[in-house]
């Protein structure tokens, strides 16, 4: 491992990142491996840097209250970084990826399949230079098969890997049809895979001296996150249709309307459906053969769930959710983000922190979840600006003030 400015006590503390990705699988998978005490090294081209700077509005604003250029996108998924400006289309450029390559412990990269390999800077020229170098490419498709050169998205690969066909309001009811999840989550989720493989690939480095290519793909990743939707599929040849707010396999599980709103249900076993219909008043269920064990309430739910919709009707949210709580039946109400953020455990887990930015003392961001007692998450630097730490960075790889300016002159570096 390269020594780096890391504090000591953390996980990755001595680890070297070099994150050329942009948008968010990448920036995800590295903020996490910052988070946890890499130097993460991002690389951005000229002028223009990440594409999502530029993803809003919303922009953090100033202690002016002024929009900045700085998308909130982009401060999500980019902390802990430093930045550093180069165009990797130049031979300087190109110069200067390979030397930092060959001092790094793992780069990232999202380009499309061969874009690098046109520069000299695929995953074989650079293990050539650094034979312990961890090498993860993040693309829609991967680097095999007849999509590989198709440009990858979360939208398309939600729809492409089947997770549309699973969500939203069933086709018979109004507002029936696909529907994306309200995040990008082909992308998140690649990203904490590529989190995976990469410390993974780290072990093997330490224990071995030998790197390796990671081929990350969106759409393996959106097919391998169907867990027991596709499980169900390869189990029957019978693909699962959308159930709306319903679940596929547990009854009842699903969204209640209520008196003044509405609920989350979620029943996870007869034990626990015994008890619901003990604070509902129909005990009756219990013992009705079409409804006693969970496999019964799937193959009868068309006749249960208007049932239960009925009863649930009759009392008010707060009065349901008291009662189910404290009998340990799972439910939970729907907030919004402002609602979430002014939660009561929301606010204990400590899941908003502050950092400190050059333009403003009042930015914060969502904390990680990740508690780890020994070894906790820091954050030590807030999302960089466009090139902020270019100069020092480069210091680090031996490239003087004078050559650094010429490169400059050249148009190597912003």
């Amino acid at each position: 491992m390269r020594t780096s400015n890391a504090i000591p006590s953390m996980a990755l503390a001595g680890v070297r990142v070099l994150d050329l990705s942009r948008v968010l699988a990448g920036p995800w998978s590295t903020q996490t491996l910052a988070d946890l005490g890499a130097d993460v090294i991002k690389v951005e081209r000229p002028g223009t840097g990440d594409d999502t700077r530029g993803w809003g509005p919303p922009f953090m604003k100033d202690d002016q209250g002024q929009d900045t250029a700085e998308a909130a996108y982009y401060l999500g998924a980019n902390r802990n970084k430093r930045s550093i400006t180069i165009d990797i289309a130049s031979p300087g450029g190109q110069d200067l990826i390979r030397k930092m390559a060959a001092q790094s412990d793992v780069l990232v990269e999202n380009f499309k399949v061969g874009d690098l390999a046109r520069y000299g800077l695929d995953a074989q020229s650079l293990m050539t230079l650094n034979p312990k170098l961890v090498v993860c490419s993040i693309t829609g498709f991967g680097q095999t098969g007849p999509y590989k050169d198709r440009a990858g998205y979360d939208y398309a690969v939600q729809g492409m890997g089947g997770l549309m066909s699973v969500t939203g309001e069933r086709d018979d009811l109004p507002g029936g049809g696909p529907q994306k999840v309200g995040v990008a989550v082909a992308d998140l989720f690649t990203g904490l895979y590529a989190t995976v493989a990469i410390l993974a690939a780290l072990r093997h480095a330490e224990a071995t001296g030998q790197g390796q290519a990671i081929d990350m793909a969106l759409l393996d990743t959106q097919v391998a996150m169907l867990a027991n939707l596709g499980s169900n599929y390869l189990s029957t040849g019978v693909a699962p249709k959308r159930v709306g707010n319903a679940h596929q396999n547990i009854v009842p599980y699903q969204v209640f309307e209520v008196a003044d709103g509405h609920l989350i249900l979620a029943v996870g076993n007869d034990g626990q459906f015994a008890k619901f219909c003990e604070i509902a008043g129909c005990v009756e269920f219990v013992a009705d053969p079409r409804y006693a064990r969970n496999a019964d309430r799937v193959r009868n739910r068309e006749q249960l769930v208007p049932r239960l919709a009925a009863i649930m009707k009759t009392r008010r949210r707060a009065d349901w959710l008291a009662a189910l709580e404290a009998a340990k039946v799972p439910c939970g109400a729907i907030n919004n983000l402002q609602e979430v953020f002014a939660d009561p455990q929301v606010l204990a887990r400590e899941m908003v922190v502050p950092m400190a930015h050059p333009l403003t003392d009042k930015l914060r961001l969502v904390a990680s979840p990740m508690k780890l007692s020994a070894t906790p998450v820091s954050y030590r630097q807030a999302p960089p600006l466009l090139g902020e730490h270019t100069q020092a960075i480069l210091a680090e790889f031996g490239i003087s003030e004078g050559e650094a300016e010429g490169l400059r002159q050249q148009g190597v570096l912003g």
